[in-house]
């Protein structure tokens, strides 16, 4: 079963706004603009739902539009705004100058501004709102810029951290000045107390998704007096303010949950949200020692949770909890696929090794008791996952002992570390600064005495000195686990296996041309850089040239290959810790699958290259994207029969109970 902790991106549908939407589409699905019964039906819901909104959000005579959610509200709110400092402007009113954003905000807000600043051609200074330590506004630079502000942007508490703006702090650093004042509302709505039309607060959007609606409705509410300029001019609908044909669906379902705010049944008051997120944050402490919070629980929604654990990043965290069908994220929903950092942390002045193993969780407040008692315990699993991995930054890993070729990757750079189970010794080649850390922990989990911190280049001297420096007491007498071949300018390569048959070359960033006979045409090629993610090539794959990508299969086709080749091979490519926690597919025909993590792919590759060429070989991750550079890999080394599952475990429609079961792991 999936437990859901990532609310703050969107939330399912409450039943009862499926229900309504549904009745809205079957029954109410007049036009409100028409004038006979079923538009008047219509007309007299969509009215309902406003004054259910106006009463919940205290908005007053304020008007209240719906729209199709708070990115369509940020964009009307600012060019209403921005609309009427032009007037001013050509009323010959130069006073605002700038355009004052938090530093922490949405991402549409900034972009927003900067458009409409553009268009509209008024050349205001767009500029951010520093925030402190604990993400709240730094008002003292607010009240002093105010003055000069036409448009300030706030938001109400945030998407990332859940951080409460101090919106009374803000009114009263902007008493004086004449700006408008946009308050972004999305987060707030269901958990926070606003009552609109008791501040000054000009714009406030909201979106219904991030509350048990469905995605394509929202509202815009915007204050009694203040100016007001339609982004969509047309047919005249919401008074001539909104145009285009009413979301009845959408506004009957958002309808039904402003209605559940209301009942008390149906979500948690604000001491059992905040029983729940204390909950919460004692199984992460318990599950991940060092844990730290990234902003102050107590100045937070009790709702979010954003931390980070030293020594780990967000992307091994991110694929642990999801292994664990917990899903969490790395901050913003609208920004999570461009793997950046993130600018919310990064403008609390948080350090980067904070920023960069940052994971969000968030619950939305229909969660229930038995939902909070299960997420604990998975959370709890995965630090256990953690330790038994020899992953967990803080101690209390497992012993782990290790055979073959592991890669680890850092910024397209790789290091090597090579482990003989039979001789208990270990080599590491080409260490790298930023791993250091990581590599210690392994080789303390593995136990064995380290005979070699190797590099290829000088480049890498200065973290093989700083890794011997962590494990002293794992360091021993140099032995022929791999040996050296000399190259030009003090470089070296390092080779595993005798010299009739050499398994891997270790070839740091040499051509496979300075190599010369040292190296036989099957022989892998391990570099130091791999910015493409090929992970190994031997010589002859080299002189072949490139080869057509691998095929990916759908559930279907692959279940046709299964039946057409019993004998296939499936390899579950993803790492260790994944596998304990994580499912697999349930195939028909039956196939045992095995388990090769792409970080250990070395290690098979030869024996799969050696099996007849019509054997079919298909690869799965989680996601499809790992498994699709290991088909490619094999398909580029000469098994053209190399699948991946397109979309991975994500997209696989059934899974067993657990990826561990032997009938299934071969």
């Amino acid at each position: 079963m999936e437990i859901y902790l990532d609310a703050n991106a969107t939330t399912p549908v409450l039943d009862a706004a499926r229900a309504a939407a549904l009745s809205a589409m079957a029954e109410d699905y007049g036009n409100p603009s028409s004038i006979h019964s079923t538009g008047l039906k219509a007309r007299a819901l969509i009215e309902a739902v406003r004054e259910r909104a106006r009463k919940l959000l205290g908005a007053g005579n304020g008007r209240l539009l719906f729209i199709s959610g708070a990115t369509e509200g940020i964009q009307t709110a600012v060019l209403s705004a921005l609309h009427a400092l032009r007037s001013r402007r050509e009323a010959g009113d130069t006073s605002a100058e700038l355009l004052l954003y938090g530093a922490t905000e949405h991402k549409a807000v900034p972009e927003a501004l900067k458009h409409w600043n553009e268009l509209l051609g008024l050349s205001l200074q767009v500029q951010a709102i520093p925030v402190g330590r604990d993400g709240r506004h730094d008002l003292d630079w607010l009240r002093q810029h105010a003055p000069r502000a036409g448009l300030v942007c706030t938001m109400a508490a945030n998407n990332e951290t859940g951080v409460v703006s101090d919106l009374a702090g803000i009114e009263a650093a902007l008493q004086g000045s004449a700006t408008f004042w946009l308050v972004d509302g999305v987060q707030a709505l269901g958990k926070l107390q606003l009552d609109l039309a008791t501040r000054r607060i000009d714009y406030a959007p909201f979106s219904g998704h991030k509350l048990y609606a469905p995605k394509g409705v929202g509202l815009l509410y915007v204050r009694e007096g203040a100016p007001f300029t339609p982004l969509m001019a047309g047919g005249g609908q919401e008074g001539a303010l909104r145009s285009g044909t009413e979301n009845m669906s959408g506004i009957a379902a958002l309808g039904a949950v402003l209605e559940a705010l209301q009942d008390g049944k149906s979500f948690r008051d604000h001491a059992t949200l905040v029983r729940f997120r204390d909950r919460l944050a004692d199984a992460l402490r318990e599950a991940f020692p060092g844990l730290v919070f990234n902003a102050p629980l107590e100045q937070a929604l009790p709702t979010t949770l954003n931390f980070s654990v030293p020594g780990l990043a967000s992307r091994l965290l991110l694929d642990l909890f999801d292994a664990a069908e917990l899903r969490v994220s790395g901050g913003s929903a609208c920004s999570a696929a461009k793997a950046q950092p993130s600018f919310v942390l990064q403008a609390m002045g948080l350090p980067d090794e904070q920023t960069a193993s940052a994971v969000r969780l968030s619950f939305g407040p229909a969660a229930d008791e038995a939902f909070i008692i299960e997420a604990c315990e998975r959370i709890r699993v995965c630090g256990e996952t953690l330790r038994a991995n020899c992953l967990a930054p803080g101690g209390g890993n497992l012993p782990l002992p290790g055979n073959g070729i592991s890669r680890y990757l850092l910024d397209g750079e790789c290091c090597w570390l090579v482990a003989d189970a039979d001789k208990r010794q270990c080599v590491v080649i080409d260490p790298l600064a930023g791993l250091v850390e990581r590599l210690a922990q392994q080789l303390r989990c593995q136990g064995y005495p380290v005979v070699g911190v190797l590099a290829t280049d000088a480049s890498h001297e200065a973290a093989c000195e700083a890794l011997r420096a962590a494990v002293p007491e794992l360091l021993a007498a140099p032995a022929s686990l791999v040996r050296q071949l000399p190259l030009s300018q003090g470089r070296s390569a390092w080779l595993l296996g005798d010299e009739r048959q050499v398994r891997v070359a270790f070839i740091g960033q040499a051509s496979v041309e300075e190599l010369g006979t040292a190296v036989q045409p099957a022989t892998l090629l391990a570099a130091s850089r791999d910015l493409d993610n090929q992970i190994t090539s031997t010589p002859s794959s080299q002189l072949a040239g490139p080869s057509t990508p691998a095929r990916s299969l759908d559930p279907q086709s692959l279940h046709e290959l299964l039946k057409a080749h019993p004998d296939a091979l499936v390899i579950d490519v993803r790492e260790p810790f994944e596998q304990r926690l994580g499912q697999a597919p349930v195939l028909e025909p039956a196939v045992a699958i095995e388990a090769v993590p792409v970080s250990r792919l070395l290690n098979t590759l030869p024996a799969w290259l050696a099996m007849p060429a019509e054997r079919p070989v298909v690869f799965f991750c989680r996601s499809g994207n790992r498994s699709l550079v290991a088909a490619n890999l094999l398909k580029r080394l000469g098994h053209e029969e190399a699948y991946s599952l397109a979309g991975g475990l994500a997209l696989w429609p059934q899974r067993t109970p657990a990826a561990a079961d032997p009938a299934l792991y071969v």
